[in-house]
């Protein structure tokens, strides 16, 4: 929604809880929005599933095929590795074929790639599956978060923009618990129920995207300015507000706002594709360099910090502290995953609250805590000889509590800041080198934790992972906040001229 009104011809900010100065109402939560961001989200749901499946389905694979370590690891850390081709492919995609059918595609990959690990009668068919599932995950990264954003209005972006986020999660829970009702089935056929369980929804959401609107910001550059305003008409409370938002749209991509053209054709350049890249890379704007730091510094942040490597492990770290039945395992990471999808969700509700950058401080600062009580825990276990009781407790309620400061702060605020913070003309571009980064940081994790515990320790892993953590407290303390700002307005808010502007502001009024 925009966060102007027209009042006696002058342009009034609406005050903080959401109303003009006369008292009356603009932040109404738009339904139809809301129901193409939650259909979009399903894209995210199954990504976050064929992710969370693996920790426990991984068990059997291994027993049942009877595959070593080295090649599980190859399994687990496939999926990001081919993740990158999908990211690296998603946003030129996105760009030519739109948002919406960019989605369509994420489903078909999904569905076929659900269908081969289902299938599965061999190591190779599976790795196979694995890979093509992974494309699609690359695609789900990017189209998810740039629609979401793209149809959000200002006062509701934080908090829509974190759906996708939301389903990521709602979707390691649901692989969990799969992995732990699946589990009491046939060992050839539990298994593989586990991994053919997302051919459904994303067979599902390729028919359902048919019926829903594409994004408007993506319309205009396309030239196709009426279909944009139809579509605003859908997704905003009145048509005032649709012309407005439509207006600042036109203006951003660099067409006339007095054009009445229902088509116009746009300057290349303005578009995506390779003057993205350019623009990105080759003599960037001071804005354009500090955005595109910025966003790849939370990708990169959000995945050294060690997240990933305790919800694929956590298995391995509840054994390590005492646990070692099977089902007790498998439960404790059930366990794991509704602490995760509880405060995402809670997240969402204080994205446009609190703000993204305090939420990254509280997140990353409780994060430092945690990690240090799992390393000194884990430190004594390993070192002691005799059977610590405390130990198992301990280190789950902590892992539950790190999980939770993940959840609340640098897991969704991630893909929310860095979706918002581009410019129309570099969003797709720039949102696949932030995730093309965060994948590549994602397979480095994943792929060499076993090896890292094993040289330091699983206590030695988690004192590093701390160390990291405190870097990334003082990145994220650098950041601007976006909080209630229009997309627009983000090579300002990245600007010095910004900066200059608040001094002499403050200056003049001292």
């Amino acid at each position: 929604m925009s966060r102007e009104k027209e009042i006696d011809g002058q342009y009034q900010l609406p005050m903080e809880n959401g109303t003009n100065e006369n008292g009356k109402s603009h932040d109404r939560l738009n339904m139809y929005t809301c129901a193409c961001v939650l259909a979009a989200s399903i894209i995210s749901a199954v990504f976050g599933y064929v992710t969370g499946v693996m920790a426990g389905a991984a068990l059997f694979i291994k027993e049942d095929l009877g595959i070593n370590d080295l090649q599980v690891e190859l399994l687990i850390g496939i999926l990001n590795a081919f993740a990158l081709i999908g990211t690296m492919a998603a946003g030129r995609t996105s760009d030519y074929l739109g948002r919406r059918y960019t989605i369509i595609l994420a489903s078909i990959i999904f569905l076929l790639g659900s269908i081969l690990m289902g299938y599965g009668p061999s190591y190779p068919i599976l790795m196979i599956g694995r890979c093509t599932t992974g494309i699609g995950a690359g695609f789900a990264l990017i189209v998810a978060p740039i629609y979401s954003a793209e149809i959000s209005p200002p006062s509701y972006r934080g908090f829509l923009t974190a759906l996708p986020d939301v389903s990521i999660n709602l979707g390691l829970l649901l692989g969990y618990m799969s992995n732990y009702f699946f589990e009491k089935l046939s060992l050839k056929l539990g298994w593989r129920m586990m991994l053919a369980v997302p051919a459904i929804p994303s067979l599902g959401l390729a028919i359902l995207m048919f019926k829903l609107v594409e994004s408007p910001r993506w319309l205009v550059m396309q030239g196709r300015i009426v279909e944009a305003k139809n579509v605003l008409l859908l997704i905003s409370n009145t048509k005032e507000e649709a012309l407005q938002r439509l207006q600042e749209i036109k203006v951003a991509a660099g067409i006339d706002e007095k054009c009445t053209q229902d088509i116009v054709h746009v300057v290349k350049n303005a578009q995506g594709g390779e003057g993205a890249i350019k623009e990105l890379f080759y003599k960037p704007s001071p804005p354009v360099r500090r955005i595109l730091i910025a966003a790849i510094g939370v990708h990169v942040f959000q995945q050294i910090t060690g997240i990933e490597a305790v919800m694929i492990y956590s298995p391995r770290i509840f054994e390590t502290a005492g646990i070692t039945d099977k089902s007790k395992l498998l439960l404790a990471t059930v366990g794991m995953g509704v602490s995760q999808a509880s405060f995402i969700i809670l997240s969402t509700f204080l994205m446009d609250k609190v703000g993204r950058k305090i939420l990254l401080l509280i997140s990353s600062g409780g994060m430092v805590v945690t990690l240090l009580g799992l390393g000194f825990c884990l430190t004594i276990v390993e070192h002691s000889k005799q059977e610590i009781t405390w130990a198992i407790s301990f280190t789950i309620v902590v892992t539950y509590i790190f999980v939770a400061f993940v959840s609340i702060g640098i897991g969704p605020v991630t893909w929310v800041y860095s979706s918002e913070i581009f410019p129309q003309r570099l969003r797709a571009q720039g949102l696949a080198i932030g995730v093309t980064v965060n994948r590549i940081t994602n397979v480095i994790v994943v792929t060499s934790f076993v090896s890292i515990y094993r040289k330091l320790t699983m206590g030695g892993s988690f004192f590093m992972f701390t160390g990291i953590t405190v870097l990334a407290f003082c990145f994220f303390s650098f950041l601007p906040e976006t909080k209630g700002r229009s997309l627009e307005d983000m090579e300002i808010i990245f600007g010095k001229k910004s900066k200059e502007t608040k001094m002499k502001h403050w200056c003049n009024n001292a």
